[in-house]
C-alpha cells in the first residue's frame, strides 16, 4: 500500500537503479534486482527481494547490460510500463515485454499524470556485441517542486546548463563498476561541474558502490566507497548550496 503522505522519496537500490516516489506514482530506473551480472558480482542488498508493491513505470536510460537486465525486468512482470529510447523497443517486444514506450531526447510523456521528459545523454549506446544500437537518455519525473533529474550514463555536456532552474533533485552518475572508467562516463569531479551547470537544490550520487568484477574488490576497494564523498568535496567548493546526500545501496531519503 502507498504511502502518500510522504511527498518524494528518493531509494538508492543500487548502481544505476533508484526508486523515485513522488506524486503518489513509483518509478523504478535501470533495474538491476540480481546478485550476477556477466563477470560482475552485487554487494549484498536486503531491497532485492522487495518488489512485491507494483510500479507505475519502469525508465531505461540505454542498452548497456548493467542498465538493460532482462532478468530483471521479468522479475517485475513483463506487463510492466516501459519507458525506453529510440531503438530498444523491438529488443524488449522480441523477449516478451508489453507494455514498451520509446521517447526521443525532448520528448515527453506522463505516468499516471506525472510528467516524464525525455533528457539528452551523452554515451555510447550499442548493446555489444551483436546487439542492436539505440538512443541514450536521462529523464526529469514529475513537475513543480518535484523534479527529478535521472541522468542515466552521460558524459559531461554544456548544453547541461539548459536544466538549471528545471531541476530540484538530480541523481548523479559518480563511477562505474570497476575501478577505472570508460568513455561516457563521469567521475566524481565531472559530475559536480554538471551538478553545477544543473544547479539543483539536491544532488544524489549514485552508480557506485555496488558492482565490481570478479575478485577485483580484494584488491582494491576505494571505487567502492570514496567517488561519493570526493563529488560531495568538489560540489563543496563549486556549488556550495547544494545539498549533497549520499546513500548507500539500500537507503533513502525523504525531500
Amino acid at each position: 500500500m502507498r504511502d502518500n503522505t510522504i511527498s518524494h522519496r528518493i531509494t538508492y537500490v543500487g548502481h544505476a537503479t533508484v526508486l523515485i516516489e513522488a506524486g503518489g506514482v513509483r518509478i523504478l530506473t535501470d533495474p538491476v534486482l540480481r546478485t550476477r551480472l556477466a563477470h560482475l558480482r552485487r554487494r549484498p542488498s536486503p531491497l532485492l527481494a522487495q518488489w512485491q508493491e507494483k510500479l507505475d513505470a519502469v525508465l531505461i536510460s540505454h542498452l548497456h547490460y548493467d542498465h538493460l537486465d532482462l532478468p530483471s525486468l521479468r522479475k517485475l512482470g513483463q506487463a510492466t510500463r516501459l519507458i525506453v529510447p529510440v531503438g530498444a523497443a523491438a529488443l524488449l517486444r522480441q523477449h516478451g515485454f508489453t507494455h514498451v514506450e520509446e521517447l526521443r531526447a525532448g520528448e515527453r510523456t506522463s505516468v499516471n499524470g506525472v510528467p516524464v521528459v525525455a533528457a539528452r545523454a551523452v554515451h555510447n549506446g550499442a548493446r555489444g556485441p551483436l546487439g542492436p544500437t539505440a538512443d541514450c537518455l536521462g529523464y526529469i519525473v514529475g513537475a513543480g517542486t518535484q523534479r527529478t533529474y535521472f541522468a542515466g550514463d552521460t558524459d559531461l555536456f554544456p548544453e547541461m546548463e539548459q536544466m538549471a532552474g528545471g531541476v530540484d533533485v538530480a541523481l548523479m552518475p559518480v563511477w562505474g563498476w570497476g575501478p577505472t572508467l570508460g568513455a561516457g562516463h563521469m567521475d566524481p569531479y565531472r559530475a559536480a561541474q554538471a551538478s553545477q551547470l544543473i544547479a539543483p537544490r539536491v544532488a544524489i550520487p549514485i552508480h557506485w558502490g555496488t558492482l565490481y568484477p570478479l575478485a577485483i574488490h580484494r584488491l582494491t576497494k576505494a571505487f567502492l566507497v570514496d567517488p561519493p564523498f570526493l563529488f560531495r568535496e568538489f560540489l563543496l567548493r563549486l556549488a556550495p548550496r547544494v545539498d549533497v546526500r549520499i546513500l548507500q545501496p539500500g537507503e533513502h531519503c525523504e525531500i
